[in-house]
């Protein structure tokens, strides 16, 4: 029997064009910019260099890299209860359009909804629109799709 809430696969097809998910907030402060410039090794000075960005960029912050944000949203696609997966996996990302910048201090959060179904041999493969919104954008920072395998088990 599912867990309570959770969708089993063979149920999803029909979910097609339903909102599955709205994140929380979640900030993108300058800390976890420089974080994620460490790891990346990006340190482009629109991320990092808070002086240089209060003097030459539009709003005065550095800049949250495109990647960041995609990956903080990205999460909640896999906290959406499926009933019956063994294991997931992101197999690609498609249709990415960055449309506003998020500044440091920003909070994004994800709205996730289901664009296709398709059944495998093993379980399942979903393409999961996301739109990415930002406290106090007026458009959204980024719409993307992600497409995720799931194993049955």
């Amino acid at each position: 029997m599912p867990a309570s809430g959770a969708m089993p696969l063979d149920g999803m097809a029909g979910r097609v064009g339903d909102e599955f998910a709205i994140g929380s907030w979640t900030p993108l402060t300058q800390a976890r910019i420089a974080g994620f410039a460490d790891a990346t090794g990006d340190r482009q000075w629109i991320h990092v260099d808070s002086a240089r960005a209060a003097s030459e960029l539009p709003g005065g912050q550095t800049i949250a890299h495109g990647f960041l944000v995609l990956a903080t949203a990205s999460v909640v696609v896999q906290q959406i209860p499926l009933a019956g997966v063994a294991a997931s996996l992101i197999y690609g990302i498609d249709r990415v359009r960055f449309l506003a910048p998020v500044t440091a201090g920003t909070a994004i959060r994800a709205r996730v909804t289901l664009a296709e179904w398709q059944v495998r041999d093993d379980g399942a493969q979903a393409r999961w629109r996301v739109t990415v919104e930002g406290e106090a954008l007026a458009r959204p920072a980024a719409v993307f799709e992600l497409i995720v395998r799931y194993r049955a088990g």
